[in-house]
């Protein structure tokens, strides 16, 4: 017998070829910007608990609000005992959270460049991650003061590092006259295989490259990409939890007033 399909079902059929379609897509757009699964990557839940110390500093809770960590740490795919290295380390607002974050049987260096000027009068970036360091629920902060170029202390080179971060600095090296090349290529060689390399940074105009690196503080992100991929890396995440579409993105600080529209990507050595 003759199996009859109504025009309904003819009709069902397409739209739900349609609606799989999109859901395997948007499982490809969700596995690109969710954290990689591991078995102890941490919870939420732990996550929240760490942000929530009650030893953190009145200004790093403040900068909390722009720099939602919980969802930085979460892309990250942060773990107890990783050792990481936080490039251009700054004031260690970073730092801190991996330190946090990694707990004592992990490591965090906190990098920053040889002082090229006259002192500013504000402490250096080692002594603010010296200081912070001083909290026992920190001892695992280490300050390293290297060239960009060659940013990896010696002494971890043959372990290797699990994960590096570049917060919002990435920029500067190019009014710097940083190699980064030379400095993406250490990164590489520093990471272990399946070792992430996180950047986040201020998002620059199409075809601007990092020329206004010294200007806008900005830095385009697909010359950035390229710059990365080209030192071996793959791209393995994208995240938009920092973005602002309605930063015209020709100012420093835009105009109306509002944040800067900033991406993060993370990168794996294969």
């Amino acid at each position: 017998m003759k199996s009859i399909v109504s025009q309904a079902h003819l009709r069902a059929i397409p739209c739900a070829a349609v609606v799989l379609s999109t859901m395997f897509t948007l499982c490809a757009c969700v596995s690109m910007d969710t954290a990689p699964m591991h078995a102890n990557v941490l919870s939420q839940e732990r996550i929240a608990e760490v942000i929530a110390s009650p030893d953190r500093s009145a200004a790093d809770r403040t900068r909390d609000l722009q720099r939602k960590p919980d969802q930085m740490l979460a892309f990250i795919g942060i773990r107890p005992g990783m050792v990481a290295l936080d490039l251009s380390a700054g004031g260690g607002y970073t730092t801190e959270l991996l330190a946090r974050a990694v707990g004592p049987a992990g490591r965090v260096y906190g990098q920053s460049a040889p002082p090229s000027g006259p002192p500013s009068g504000r402490p250096s970036s080692p002594q603010a991650l010296a200081l912070r360091a001083k909290n026992s629920a920190l001892a695992n902060i280490i300050p390293v003061v290297r060239p960009f170029e060659a940013p990896v202390p010696p002494e971890i080179a043959s372990s290797g590092l699990d994960l590096v971060t570049c917060m919002l600095n990435y920029h500067d090296l190019g009014h710097m006259g940083v190699d980064r090349a030379r400095m993406n290529k250490a990164v590489f060689a520093a990471l272990k295989p399946g070792g992430v390399y996180v950047i986040a940074d201020h998002s620059g105009r199409p075809g601007t490259g990092i020329s206004e690196s010294g200007s806008l503080h900005r830095v385009e992100e697909a010359f950035l990409r390229q710059e990365v991929e080209s030192a071996g890396f793959k791209l393995a995440g994208q995240g938009d939890f920092l973005r602002n579409p309605s930063d015209p993105r020709d100012k420093n600080t835009p105009e109306p007033a509002q944040a800067k529209d900033e991406f993060v990507l993370r990168f794996v050595k294969p």
